[in-house]
């Protein structure tokens, strides 16, 4: 049935592994006595420079600069200096003697090629000002010529405690962002018309590798991890499918902290209170022993929401340990477990909403989620000019959804009926292998290339099934005995992707970026359904039935892409084109729902993404980035209101999720930050103050389709406008930031329907949201507070059609946060 056997798939997962554990025997000199050099490489405006080479002539070794711009060498001390020499891509080298003695860390600052060359000099850290987007070469990533955005968290004026979508992705535009929970328990962001839906539309990963359900069969994300634990967020749009996948979206990385490399332990830890008993606790230590380096936190996360029959808690804990084995031989694994028990208040109509946003007809709707994810990573530099790296990563994940699907019209008052449970398992595991090699194009010239290529192996098996809970309140996940399952599959998918991207430096200014990537992608599905039919206002089993299905799916998909920049004395003018493809999730069509069936005969889409934009951040006061995007979508899966034919009943209206018709979406995504202190001459470590401008106006529409009422149409979710204004002030330690977000009105299916009697589908009205956040940080101790929702709004961000509704979700009412914490 596979196209190639588990025995062949597992051989090469371990590819990366297997082939270079005999250089661990080669390293030598460990009865020598050695010395610990490390520090970072950064820009002339503070940034870090992840991919940077730094050599060691005298000892004859070399490092390769992380994410963070860190480095680390283990050095013959019995010498009295160093030679040291440092490059990266479109910056001047520079090279220096250091002496032995000198004190870590070591600041390298790199001018681009068209600044003067620039001898090695320590920064003053409260100068550093970060990027807005992510460099042409990142590590083992090629950005060049991309639409890209990177989100500094040491930045972040949000409410971090709940991971504040709203807040924490202020500054990227165009995001359509869900609020689902109190907590933020799950991530929910989409942008140019695609679903926010688990952020499922986005290959979403941590530290590069993969953290959602199942890649391929189910790429829904229900583990997000902690904002106090990341150090970076990268995004990258529609053209980002070259390197990470099919996804339409892009990809979003969560890059963790690390252990700082100039103590054996650090320590923070953070208490937060807030509305609705609301209660946080964040810790996390970390730190380098030696060749070792470590970090780790745990957190607790509990309380309630605005509405009733809102609990929640949840615990979220992470390992990670690096082992530095040669200089050029580097090992590390992380863990990450996640676990959270949510009671889900269920969804509105739109009548309910208008009388009582708050209230709840749902009181035994629960919601159980257990997610470990782990990874064993390799480095292995073999030059200055070439390194790999393989990341094996894998997951073991439960999900459990227990409560009452019915339409919010139909009370669940005593005397109770049976509830709905839909169990999901997750098994996947998976490698990805890549090799970087950077060289001259020509002998007498310093201009360079940059030539990436990668595989990718991955097996993923869903488990899932659906039946009848008991008549009980609470949590007991526990299908009702004796009654038969209405769907047990089980859904396995294999991938193996081959990829490849080259960056030519064809001068100090100009690159181009032809990329390929073809992918094996196989879905396939065996089980059992119930096929029976109910009468629809009794339950009455009117025939009973049972039927098995075995679906499968294999194809073979290439995609292309070129990517070109430009950098110039008003920025760099950057541009893309990508072929894009998403394959059909098979679990989807088997789950049983009484407000929606899916088309039996959907199939995959495919299309085009298209980037161009002006973005640069060279002055001292001024970053901005903006950009056309156009997106094809070929084959569109959406959902519309129709009528299927029911030889009982008749016709009868559902939900149909089928391939809509072919779509097309274009917009405009800008973001502009001013410093206001350089900008009117005065300079000032002590004093910032700032404002940010992120504003999307975009415009998507359905061509001709088959379905009727769809032709012409608008495409859904794709707000019209989307805008998010923001003010930032710093005295001292003292912060404040003022955020005001608008998103426009749009609708939640094909055929544009403004409003329904159950809530699921129509309009989302437009909103405006503002959210006010303050700190106060002296020596080690900080103190955070602040009010979401500064005005009260009454608004919701979704319609659901199922968990954790069905029907409007209102989003919180004004609410409030007070953190306490100690960092050393």
């Amino acid at each position: 049935m596979g196209a190639f056997s588990t025995e062949y798939m597992m051989r090469v997962c371990c590819f990366g592994w297997g082939l270079f554990m005999f250089l661990m025997v080669h390293h030598n000199g460990f009865a020598q006595e050695f010395q610990e050099i490390y520090g970072k490489v950064i820009d002339t405006d503070g940034s870090p420079l992840s991919g940077a080479t730094v050599w060691e002539h005298t000892n004859r070794k070399g490092a390769v600069s992380g994410a963070d711009g860190t480095f680390r060498l283990r050095l013959n001390k019995s010498r009295e200096s160093m030679v040291m020499r440092v490059s990266f891509l479109g910056c001047e080298s520079i090279q220096d003697t250091v002496a032995s003695t000198a004190r870590n860390p070591l600041i390298f600052v790199l001018k681009r090629k068209e600044e003067a060359l620039q001898e090695v000099v320590l920064l003053d850290r409260s100068k550093r000002k970060s990027s807005i987007y992510l460099n042409a070469v990142e590590g083992m990533a090629i950005y060049a010529g991309k639409k890209t955005a990177l989100i500094q968290t040491s930045e972040l004026m949000a409410n971090v405690a709940t991971n504040n979508a709203r807040q924490v992705f202020a500054k990227i535009p165009g995001l359509n962002i869900w609020e689902s929970d109190r907590a933020g328990l799950q991530l929910g962001i989409g942008g140019r018309g695609l679903s926010p839906n688990r952020t499922s539309n986005f290959n979403t990963r941590q530290n590069g590798y993969d953290i959602s359900a199942d890649a391929l069969g189910y790429p829904e994300s229900y583990y997000t991890p902690p904002t106090q634990a990341v150090e970076r967020i990268e995004l990258v749009r529609g053209a980002a499918s070259l390197q990470y996948g099919t996804q339409f979206g892009g990809m979003i990385n969560f890059k963790m902290k690390e252990g700082p490399t100039d103590r054996n332990i650090s320590l923070h830890s953070e208490q937060t209170l807030g509305s609705w008993g609301f209660f946080s606790s964040f810790n996390s230590f970390g730190g380098n022993a030696g060749p070792v380096r470590y970090y780790s936190f745990y957190q607790r996360k509990q309380g309630y929401g605005a509405r009733p029959n809102t609990y929640f808690k949840t615990d979220v804990a992470y390992l990670d340990i690096r082992y530095q084995l040669t200089d050029r031989l580097s090992l590390g694994g992380q863990y990450t477990y996640m676990g959270y028990l949510a009671q889900q208040a269920g969804g509105l109509t739109d009548r309910q909403f208008e009388t009582d946003p708050y209230q709840s007809f749902r009181k035994r709707n629960w919601f159980s989620v257990y997610w470990n994810l782990f990874s064993l990573n390799l480095d292995y530099t073999f030059s200055d000019r070439s390194k790999l790296n393989s990341k094996t990563f894998g997951l073991l994940a439960y999900r459990k959804a227990l409560g009452v699907l019915s339409s919010p019209l139909r009370s669940d008052d005593e005397p109770y009926g049976n509830r709905d449970l839909i169990y999901g398992k997750f098994l996947n595991i998976g490698n990805e292998t890549r090799w970087s090699f950077k060289y001259a194009l020509h002998e007498r010239t310093d201009v360079r290339g940059v030539f990436l290529l990668g595989v990718r192996v991955y097996s993923g098996q869903t488990t899932k099934k659906q039946g009848v809970g008991n008549r009980k309140t609470g949590a007991q996940f526990e299908f009702l005995e004796g009654e038969r399952l209405k769907s047990d599959f089980i859904f396995p998918s294999k991938n193996f992707s081959l990829f490849s991207e080259h960056v030519f430096f064809l001068s100090s200014q100009f690159s181009v970026t032809p990329g390929v990537r073809w992918e094996f992608i196989e879905t396939a599905g065996r089980g059992v359904y119930d096929a029976s039919t109910y009468h629809p206002s009794s339950g009455e089993v009117l025939l009973d039935r049972v039927a098995d299905d075995a679906p499968y799916r294999a194809r073979h998909v290439l995609l292309y892409g070129l990517g070109v920049s430009y950098k110039s004395v008003f920025g760099e003018v950057y541009g893309n084109f990508s072929k894009n493809y998403k394959a059909i999730n098979f679990n989807d069509i088997r789950i049983v729902s009484p407000n929606s069936k899916v088309d039996e005969k959907i199939k995959d889409e495919n299309g085009y993404s298209l980037d161009f934009g002006l973005r640069g951040q060279g002055s001292e006061y001024l970053r901005y980035d903006v950009s056309f995007f156009s997106l094809r979508y070929n084959d569109r899966i959406g959902v519309i209101n129709k009528a299927v034919e029911d030889k009982w009943f008749g016709a009868r209206a559902v939900r149909f999720r089928t391939n809509v018709a072919d779509a097309y979406i274009f917009g405009v995504e800008s973001f502009a930050e001013l410093s206001l202190i350089p900008l009117i001459g005065m300079e000032s470590k002590d004093v910032g103050a700032n404002i940010f401008s992120n504003v999307a106006l975009i415009k998507g529409a359905y061509l001709a389709s088959d379905q009727n009422g769809v032709t012409g149409n608008d495409l859904e979710l794709a707000p019209e406008v989307n805008l998010k204004f923001g003010v930032n002030m710093r005295y001292h330690g003292f912060r404040i930031g003022l955020q005001y977000s608008y998103v426009g009105s749009h609708y939640t299916e094909a055929t544009n329907a403004k409003i329904s009697s159950t809530g699921i589908d129509g309009l989302i009205p437009a909103y405006a949201v503002v959210d006010l956040s303050m700190s106060y940080r002296v020596a080690f101790f900080f103190v955070d507070l602040g009010v979401n929702n500064l005005t009260n709004q009454v608004y919701f961000t979704r319609r659901s059609s199922g968990y954790p509704g069905p029907g409007i979700i209102p989003s919180d009412p004004v609410n409030y946060y007070f953190s306490v914490g100690v960092e050393i």
